[in-house]
């Protein structure tokens, strides 16, 4: 057994702690004052690696498990990736959540994905619309691996009376969020192409390539929409901002911060209240903001909080997604908690992030 409950402080172990989720759930403990917290990088545990991640619980005895790492990115990272996406994330779950039972961890939290709907599914999406119809096809490797989570944490709370839980959440945006223009989510590719547009407009040629040597290659493209020479050597002072689908999509929108709080407060309700909020094999809970927006209103506010005062056009013939992803948060709200950071200003601290350069970019997507 872990042993560190009898002293009123768990050993808390935070899985992709650099990741922007796992990130903000260690800043929002460490604020909290709990430091008896436990990480590791990728290059120091191989999550896929059953063996190591066995030998990481029993040296470790953690008491409570964020289960924050994932492989994750957007519509083009989904579909160019879809066997690492699916393949990494089933294995970094099972092989934690397994390891987590076998060293006496009682208490789990696991991090989802809203994705894990059908893709034609009422609208505010509840929870017990989870395995009703067909997955939106563009992720559907990502959401089969969540959807696995969730049911490995339902399994061995049935099986082994563990309480392991599992929260859902909306779209999210914030520091240390994921910049390369080939794998980031909507809001963090607008903020760059919307930054890199505004230096255009400057003539600053020396920031946007600083720029690219901080967050990754800039594509064709984006080069194209910023009037940039393939050498990244002249501006031709011609730019418009072109973005994928068109822009009626709507999307809801969390602070990343939001979902920390809601990932510790769910995670330190009493077992009781828990039980009688869900069912054990619907257990998973909704974390949304409350409220969605289109995709071209996103665009705008990305706009105005950037800077860029340019042309913003949008691509029809470039996919859209799902129509509309607005979360049914109610399960949450009634036991007590409520999404506080409004966009405009998670917007301004996200971009602030982002100039400061502590933001990151890869090429395959990232164990977040």
């Amino acid at each position: 057994m872990s042993g560190n409950l009898s002293t009123g402080s768990p050993k808390i172990f935070v899985a992709g702690h650099r990741g922007m989720v796992g990130s903000a759930i260690l800043r929002h403990l460490q604020h909290a004052g709990q430091h008896n917290i436990v990480t590791r990088t990728h290059a120091e545990l191989d999550l896929t690696n059953q063996a190591a991640v066995t030998e990481f619980f029993r040296t470790e005895q953690p008491d409570q498990v964020y289960l924050a790492a994932a492989k994750v990115g957007g519509i083009h990272a989904n579909n160019t990736y879809p066997a690492d996406f699916i393949y990494q994330n089933l294995m970094i779950q099972a092989n934690v959540i397994q390891a987590a039972h076998l060293h006496g961890v009682h208490k789990l939290l696991f991090l989802g994905s809203s994705c894990i709907y059908p893709k034609a599914v009422a609208q505010p999406m509840r929870e017990d619309a989870l395995l009703t119809g067909v997955l939106e096809p563009s992720n559907e490797p990502y959401a089969v691996a969540k959807i696995a989570g969730i049911k490995l944490c339902e399994s061995y709370n049935r099986q082994y009376g563990r309480d392991y839980r599992s929260v859902m959440p909306t779209n999210l945006y914030g520091p240390g969020d994921n910049y390369h223009l080939e794998n980031s989510h909507v809001l963090p590719a607008m903020i760059r192409k919307f930054h890199l547009a505004k230096l255009a407009q400057a003539g600053d040629l020396e920031s946007i390539n600083q720029d690219e040597r901080l967050y990754g290659p800039i594509p064709a493209d984006v080069r194209a929409m910023i009037g940039l020479d393939a050498q990244g050597t002249r501006l031709s002072g011609e730019v418009k901002i072109r973005l994928w689908g068109s822009g009626t999509p709507y999307r809801e929108f969390l602070h990343v911060d939001d979902m920390a709080a809601a990932s510790v407060f769910v995670m330190n309700l009493d077992t009781g209240t828990y039980a009688a909020t869900t069912q054990p094999m619907l257990s998973h809970i909704n974390v949304g903001f409350g409220s969605d927006i289109t995709i071209r209103e996103a665009a705008q506010a990305v706009a105005r909080q950037v800077g860029y005062r340019g042309s913003i056009e949008f691509d029809a013939t470039k996919p859209d997604g799902t129509f509309r992803k607005l979360m049914d948060s109610t399960r949450l709200q009634q036991l007590g908690w409520q999404a506080r950071i409004a966009f405009d200003t998670g917007l301004a601290t996200t971009y602030t992030d982002y100039l400061s350069g502590n933001a990151r970019s890869t090429k395959q997507g990232q164990h977040a």
